[in-house]
């Protein structure tokens, strides 16, 4: 039993590594991409991912401080 309960979690990480192999040699990406210095700043060029498919939410608006309330000291 003691080593049944050493085995399983070792068969398991294996079985997921296999998936996350086998995962991404079907992905059907011939151009990984790379980066490039344009402008003081990096930029992903190539590569399977377009413009719209990374949605970035906008930011929620945070509350003006109160005026009447103490100072944080």
């Amino acid at each position: 039993m003691t080593r049944l309960r050493a085995l399983v979690p070792l068969l398991a990480a294996g079985v997921l590594a296999a998936l996350a192999v086998l995962t991404v040699r079907s992905a059907g990406c011939d151009d990984p991409g790379r980066y490039e210095l344009r402008g003081g700043a990096y930029e992903l060029v190539g590569g399977c991912i377009a413009p719209g498919d990374v949605l970035v939410p906008h930011p929620t608006p945070t509350a003006p401080p109160d005026a009447d309330a103490p100072a944080k000291s």
